[in-house]
């Protein structure tokens, strides 16, 4: 098979689904992407409204891979990088009914109330303890082993919290935090491993993944038009529930009258046994079994902001700490115009794995919410927002917990049986928006090898 001869329809019009099709357009294949809402981007959306820019999804990302930088730079003057201003790159842990900064230095460290006497000893000693033997081991077994009950109470709970809305005592280290799993199995420890990784030559292009915190300037929905633009309004389908048959006499995929030699999942594990009925039941379940975690987001703009001075990224919330919010982002503190001068954006999160019952609440009874600890927590004497709006998303962030294993092997399988069909999107690989763009990068790259 060559280019001219292969088809490929892509299912899902989200950062995932619409990175691999515009990389697959720059190799020069056939593509169409099919989405069932009436919009591309999936959850990410930008919303101007008063003086404010806030998202309805991801509100920002991090440069974690160099494929994220790569797609800003292909997509050249159609959508700009936006950075974190660096004065507000501090983060804030709530502890003992104040904030209290992340220790970012050895002197910061040695006097933060964050973590115990014992633990920061404790933590002298992590370069010469045994690496851990069991791979099944959780975020909370692995940190309490490996550094002690603060740091995972005061600091690696509020971060799962804020990136996975999870439970550290469920989430398996090496399919949610791989990297942190793999210094400890390469280097035998989390501080030899950074040190080691850090002395470590980087060639440019390394250098490009800085860690920054990213949107796109006048807001991520940017970055979807530019890639909606680039792949053609005519190869994107919206408003349609896919339903792909196989073609028992090829391996070809059918949707209405158009035949397909690849298809590219980006869905969720919820909905691929619905898109892929001719899938083997079992197996498919396998997948199916990922339990994502329910967040609510409220979205507060302040055109005067009257609480405490928020030069900082924003906040997360110890689970022990049994605060009714995850944690709240500064958003007009590091990302430019989101808020008239004077004012503030901010985003509230709610929910998560630990607090389902929260997402079930109505507006009233969660605006109260909202209102009673944002006042206690920012100090503000009244709650009058200029702008208020409420999001929910039922299957926030996939949770890669022990069912992990047995979910990628089928993956490995059906895409073995089923050649030319791609099983992708947030089901494996990582749930960042950098991770998303990487994993479209390489499933583009990889077929452009093999056709």
């Amino acid at each position: 098979m060559n280019k001219q001869d292969a088809n490929i329809a892509v299912v899902g019009a989200g950062l995932s689904g619409l990175t691999t099709a515009f990389y697959l357009k720059k190799h020069g294949f056939r593509v169409h992407v099919y989405e069932k809402a009436d919009r591309a981007g999936g959850v990410i959306k930008t919303t101007h409204e008063e003086g404010f820019v806030f998202e309805s999804g991801p509100n920002t990302g991090s440069m974690s891979r160099v494929e994220a930088a790569e797609l800003f730079e292909d997509l050249g003057d159609d959508c700009i990088l936006e950075t974190a201003d660096e004065s507000a790159k501090a983060r804030w842990i709530w502890l003992n009914g104040k904030w209290c900064v992340i220790p970012s230095g050895l002197l910061g460290g040695i006097t933060t109330p964050l973590f115990s006497f014992s633990d920061k000893l404790r933590l002298l000693g992590e370069p010469f303890r045994k690496r851990g033997s069991n791979p099944d081991e959780t975020i909370a077994e692995l940190v309490r082993r490996r550094m002690g009950k603060t740091f995972l109470r005061n600091a690696v709970d509020p971060f799962i919290s804020g990136v996975y809305s999870g439970d550290p005592e469920k989430l398996v280290t090496r399919f949610a935090l791989p990297k942190l799993y793999a210094l400890e199995q390469e280097y035998g420890s989390f501080i030899k491993g950074g040190i080691k990784k850090a002395k470590e030559p980087k060639t440019e292009r390394d250098k490009k993944a800085t860690k920054d915190v990213f949107s796109a300037e006048g807001g991520l929905e940017n970055l979807i038009k530019a890639l909606a633009k680039h792949i053609g309004e005519e190869n994107i389908t919206l408003g349609c529930n896919p339903v792909f048959e196989k073609d028992k006499n090829s391996n070809s995929y059918k949707f209405e009258d158009e035949s397909y030699t690849h298809v590219i999942s980006t869905v969720g594990a919820y909905a691929i046994q619905n898109v892929f009925p001719f899938l083997p039941k079992q197996k498919a379940q396998q997948i199916d079994k990922m339990k994502y975690a329910k967040v609510t987001q409220v979205t507060l703009g302040f055109k005067q902001w009257k609480g405490i001075p928020i030069k900082s990224f924003g906040g997360l919330v110890p689970s022990a700490e049994k605060r009714d919010v995850l944690g709240i982002l500064f958003l007009s503190s590091f990302l430019k115009q989101r808020a008239p001068k004077g004012g503030a954006l901010l985003s509230v999160f709610l929910g998560g794995v630990r607090r389902p019952e929260l997402f079930e609440l109505n507006d009233d009874e969660l605006l109260k919410i909202v209102e009673r600890e944002v006042k206690d927590m920012m100090q503000l004497e009244t709650f009058d927002p200029d702008v208020c709006r409420i999001f929910r998303y039922e299957h926030a962030i996939p949770q890669y917990s022990f069912e992990s294993e047995q979910k990628l092997a089928a993956i490995v399988e059906l895409q073995n049986e089923f050649p030319g069909l791609v099983l992708a999107g947030n089901i494996r690989d990582g749930i960042g928006m950098a991770d998303r763009i990487r994993q479209g990068r390489l499933t583009a790259d990889k077929l452009a090898e093999e056709i």
